[in-house]
């Protein structure tokens, strides 16, 4: 039988949320830099070109493991025939689908209408087996909570990917090149470090224990599908429809607006759903950690949405430069959706920690259907428009990933948008602010780098005001509950790293 390693309490939790933020942080960090850099050494096309290839390999991606993964994770009871089988099945499956994807290649590239991307995408399906053979040693990690492994494989791999290699030859002039070779280092590096630490233990597939797995990973690839459809049809309908420059453009803006749900969300996503397996039955509990993460979500959220809007001239000119003026309205029509990006990976959570992955697949699937609806009938006015249909969608998605958990965990919309109410507040004031410094700023033709600063100063020197004089009223009730835990936690690592470096055993 396998023996976890952690019982999934709060501290365990809020370590792995450290730990987690810690490398979702770094990456994202990672990534903006790599942006910033790339957008000054390559160009709107180079962008679209592995935009859209990334579209196929990231779809082609879901079936090299058909929800083996999260299944061994969410698994009461795992043994190793488990993890053969997962490995070995994970295994035929990437090279099985790496090859389909070459032969269909010059489809695709009929489709983009652009015939060099043939052969990246050919070149990226490499990637496929890399990845299937560190699938179960990734799911280990997570089910063991090992999530300072996770987070620094993911930081050392990112670094040299695409750090070393993906800058250093788009500055030798290698253009969309750079960017496959540092995709395929960055997964053999993590490949390896997952392997070394959780090295396979067999090979050999068991009919019974995958039959175990595929129930679980069936529903839940069902819902990846859908949800990745939904992430990325957007994307097809730009790229298909307005070209592969209007991709290049759609798709900064669509990584501008992203980061703060990709390292927020992602963060809570992957400490919470091994978390909540643990307790699956336990509705109170769940209902519980549901609401408080909803309401941690909309403080964070919510401000980043409003000021963001606000500054969305200055952050394109500054991050990007220039030439990517064009990002400016997409982007900030995608911003107004980041609570509902960010918020619905709770319900995710939830829902595949209790087993209810069909029930959440059928609305990924509406949801799909939706995103597509909203691009395709938007991209008459441009990629303005696509990002219109698609903030529609999006929200249609979160009521309906809402209403859902809801009914799992007990609780009623009151309860809900209360939740939310703290939120509303701090961003209205914060948004306030940024208007008033961004409308002098503007007036006085500051660049966009000074304006930014000063504007960032002004909102840090408020947060310090409502954190000294008025927390209750603009942090709430779960807001005043996540900083006196972060200063018990804090008080209780320093205390025992204390009693570790004066030889003693800390109990």
């Amino acid at each position: 039988m396998f023996v976890e390693k952690n019982a999934g309490g709060p501290h365990a939790i809020f370590s792995g949320i450290l730990w987690t933020a810690w490398g979702k942080g770094a990456r994202v960090g990672l990534q903006f830099a790599v942006m910033v850099m790339l957008a000054r050494l390559m160009t709107p096309q180079d962008f679209g070109m592995i935009g859209a290839a990334m579209i196929v390999i990231g779809f082609s991606d879901i079936f090299v493991n058909v929800g083996l993964g999260p299944a061994i994770i969410q698994r009461r009871e795992l043994e190793p025939r488990h993890l053969y089988t997962a490995f070995s099945v994970s295994l035929a499956l990437s090279i099985v689908i790496a090859a389909a994807i070459w032969m269909l290649s010059p489809l695709i590239a009929r489709f983009f209408d652009h015939p060099g991307i043939e052969v990246v995408i050919q070149v990226l399906t490499l990637v496929f087996p890399i990845r299937g053979l560190g699938l179960v040693a990734e799911a280990l990690a997570q089910r063991e909570m090992n999530f300072r492994l996770l987070s620094n494989t993911t930081l050392v791999s990112m670094i040299g990917g695409y750090i070393i290699v993906g800058v250093a030859m788009a500055a030798l002039g290698f253009g969309v090149w750079a960017l496959v070779a540092a995709t395929l280092v960055t997964a053999v590096l993590r490949t390896l470090i997952l392997n070394f630490h959780f090295p396979p233990k067999g090979f050999v597939p068991d009919s019974e224990a995958f039959r175990e797995l595929a129930y679980f990973g069936g529903g839940y690839t069902l819902a990846r599908i859908a949800n990745y459809g939904a992430l990325q049809v957007d994307y097809l309908v730009v790229g298909h429809w307005l070209g592969l420059t209007a991709l290049g453009f759609y798709g900064r803006a669509y990584q501008l607006m992203s980061v703060p749900a990709s390292t927020f969300g992602q963060v809570l996503d992957d400490v919470l759903f091994p978390s909540m397996a643990k307790i699956q039955d336990d509705t109170q509990r769940l209902g519980a950690i549901y609401l408080r993460g909803v309401s941690l979500i909309a403080l964070v959220m919510i401000p980043i949405s409003v000021v963001g809007f606000i500054l969305a001239p200055e952050i394109v000119r500054a991050v990007l430069g220039w030439k990517w003026t064009a990002t400016v309205l997409p982007f900030q029509i995608l911003i107004v959706g980041l609570l509902m990006r960010t918020s619905y990976k709770m319900s995710d959570s939830l829902t595949r920690a209790t087993g209810e992955v069909y029930r959440r697949a059928w609305r990924q699937v509406i949801y799909a259907a939706l995103v597509f609806a909203g691009a395709l009938g938007g991209s008459y006015w441009g990629i303005a428009g696509v990002a219109t249909g698609v903030l529609a969608a999006v929200t249609i998605n979160f009521v309906l990933m809402a209403q859902m958990s809801l009914k799992l965990v007990g609780e009623t919309w009151g309860t809900f948008l209360g939740a939310h109410t703290n939120a509303l507040l701090l961003a209205a004031h914060a948004g306030l602010i940024t208007y008033l410094c961004v409308t002098i700023l503007r007036k006085m033709e500051i660049s966009s780098y000074t304006t930014l600063a000063i504007t960032g100063a002004v909102l840090a020197l408020f947060a310090l005001l409502v954190l000294r004089f008025a927390a209750d009223r603009f942090l709430g009730t779960n807001g005043i509950w996540m900083l006196n835990f972060l200063k018990s936690y804090g008080r209780s690592k320093i205390a025992s790293a204390v009693t570790v470096k004066a030889g003693e055993t800390p109990a």
